[in-house]
């Protein structure tokens, strides 16, 4: 079978914030695909708002680029683990990667993820040490640690016997031997063609393109995303789509696309080995193959690691339900959430015994922290849960995810970061100190221990630690782990937080709420400084009288409230609280928002383990 010389696939894979996406950018520039003068974006690949705002690649994405007659088709991937199902799905489009690494950090947690995925699929690797340009690089130890890397993951010799180039991506250089005379990326063009295989493909054999992503738009409707490994696609000719269960024979393209610079742009016929897109084929899946009519065959589906965490999503039923949002329903939810799992393969939703709500499990709470925020930006409301682990039986012996987490911090806060995370059941494998003020941690803790450890960490750190965390395995059970110490301030009667009452709660806690705010029964509206909950009347007014003093009317001066964002809410609620989500608010409530019927509750649940505990001394 013949290599496509003039087709060449590669992945861009870092670690997060190591420059993929400016580098992508600087490839684009001197590609030639923007005019003289043209005004061009940074970043241009992260097109999606939560992108541009939280800095991070989320979405991976096709662009391509021409290296004289040879096209350079390039997938920007997500560096985060939590979005490692698009790395995965990215990876089967592919014939090797560039592995972006600091040149003063050096390999980080998710460079190891990224790595250990593109090595199982026996990819070639151009190694590209970026930011040079940095005052505390560090090119030699950093080399050194890759290669330590790769021999740690089982590398193989071809694999370790990789290109290595020296870049810096903001200023589109790219250097074979550190400081020589280049000044552009032809380097890099160059080692892109040299050294990663044209992919193997035959247009002669049986059509077979895998389904890798899917997009919407609003004129043609679905538009699949895939490689076609071999044979031809080509408008007014039927094919047949290879699906999880069936063969549905006789479809057809209303569109077909092949990616040039950052456009699709339409055409009649697509090549085998290229990376394309059709539009017009209904109800079709990630995984999926659209095959040759007549002798159809199914390509391997595509398989990411399982999900580790779960939430509940329920319909709104909060008092202030329906006052923002356009889609409020169980349907609406539900439907919302089913159109997720067709474009992310790492997502999970399943049905639970209440018709109002659904288990969604993904990779962990930056993963769910961005499903929400999407969903609340396009109109919907509706509640969350705390976040849980889920939990695997092997051998018999339940067991509970584990992470391994790497910590850079100064070293004055090494006692309290430890003391909090051996509280959480985590363990310290390793500890440096480089003597130069910060040091480095690294622990094995349960996914458990680690939900709603984030703010703390920052807190504990006054701002100046770097947490990172990758998956590890799996272990027995280990145990009850507390989470959040504090209770809720929760206000008793609906009604406007006002100066009087949010001055009195001054010595029981920290609110969350401004004066003015309109809260309802159940509502969290605060942090209380002990570890139980406290129902306050927060829209208490200061009661007026006919007496006079020099004093009366003096101004109250208030501590302003804390503010927590979407991922912090998440981070905060217990397990019988929820976060309400609207397109214009994030508010914290008690599952139950009446305060007699958790009373009632609470005596309950507290009866029925006196029962269960009398029962089992009974049976002993």
């Amino acid at each position: 079978m013949a290599k496509k010389e003039t087709i060449r696939n590669i992945a861009i894979i870092a670690h997060v914030d190591h420059g993929k996406t400016t580098l992508v950018d600087a490839m684009l520039k001197q590609s030639g695909i923007y005019r003289q003068n043209q005004l061009v974006t940074t970043r241009v690949m992260d097109s999606m708002d939560l992108e541009k705002e939280r800095g991070i690649t989320i979405m991976a994405k096709n662009t391509a680029v021409f290296f004289g007659n040879v096209k350079i088709n390039i997938v920007d991937t997500p560096g985060h683990a939590d979005f490692g199902g698009e790395v995965e799905r990215s990876l089967n489009l592919v014939d090797g990667a560039l592995l972006l690494v600091d040149a003063s950090e050096g390999p980080l947690p998710q460079t190891r993820f990224v790595v250990r995925k593109t090595l199982e699929r026996g990819l070639p690797i151009i190694l590209v040490i970026n930011k040079i340009d940095r005052a505390d690089a560090r090119i030699g130890e950093v080399l050194n640690k890759v290669y330590d890397l790769f021999i740690d993951l089982d590398a193989s010799d071809e694999q370790i016997d990789m290109p290595v180039l020296y870049t810096n991506a903001k200023a589109g250089i790219a250097h074979r031997d550190p400081g020589d005379a280049s000044d552009t990326l032809l380097p890099l063009f160059e080692t892109i063609v040299k050294n990663i295989p044209g992919p193997d493909a035959d247009d002669t054999a049986n059509t077979q393109f895998l389904v890798t992503n899917l997009e919407y738009d609003s004129y043609v409707g679905q538009i699949a995303v895939g490689r076609l490994i071999h044979g031809t696609l080509a408008m007014n000719r039927s094919y047949a789509l290879c699906a999880r269960d069936e063969i549905i024979k006789g479809i057809s393209f209303s569109v077909l696309y092949t990616f040039q610079n950052l456009k699709k742009a339409k055409t009649d016929t697509v090549a085998a080995g290229d990376i394309a897109a059709v539009a017009g084929v209904e109800d079709i899946k990630i995984g999926d193959t659209i095959s040759s009519l007549d002798n159809p065959l199914p390509l391997p589906r595509i398989r990411v690691d399982e999900p580790t965490l779960s939430m509940i999503f329920y319909v709104n039923t909060s008092p202030f339900a329906g006052r923002d949002g356009t889609y409020l329903t169980s349907r609406h939810l539900r439907e919302r959430l089913e159109l997720e799992t067709k474009g992310n393969v790492s997502i999970d939703v399943r049905t639970t015994d209440r018709t109002d709500a659904f288990e969604v499990r993904g990779r962990g709470e930056l993963q769910m922290a961005v499903l929400i925020e999407t969903m609340r930006r396009e109109g919907y409301e509706f509640l969350v849960s705390k976040p849980r682990v889920i939990t695997k039986t092997i051998e018999g012996t339940t067991c509970e995810p584990v992470e391994h987490i790497f910590i850079d911090i100064p070293e004055e806060h090494i006692g309290i970061v430890t003391e909090k995370l051996s509280q959480r059941k985590g363990r310290m494998t390793n500890l440096v100190n480089h003597g130069h003020g910060r040091a480095n941690l690294e622990f094995l803790i349960p996914s458990r221990g680690l939900i709603g450890f984030r703010s703390q960490f920052l807190t504990d750190t006054k701002g100046a630690g770097i947490m990172n965390a990758i998956f590890q395995g799996y272990e027995p059970w280990f145990g009850a782990i507390p989470q959040r110490t504090t209770g809720a301030l929760v206000a008793d009667r609906p009604g406007k937080v006002t100066a009087y009452a949010s001055f009195a709660m001054g010595d029981r806690g920290e609110l969350f709420v401004d004066v003015g705010t309109s809260v309802y029964e159940g509502m969290i509206i605060g942090e209380r400084n002990r570890g139980t909950d406290l129902d306050v009347n927060i829209t208490k007014e200061k009661k007026l009288t006919n007496m006079r003093s020099s004093t009366s009317e003096a101004t109250v001066t208030l501590r302003p409230p804390r503010r927590l964002s979407l991922d912090q809410s998440i981070e905060f609620i217990a397990e019988d609280e929820v976060v309400e989500v609207t397109p214009r608010h994030i508010r914290l409530a008690k599952m139950i928002y009446s305060r007699n019927d958790r009373t009632i509750a609470l005596r309950r649940s507290r009866q029925k383990a006196e029962d269960e505990a009398a029962a089992e001394s009974v049976t002993v």
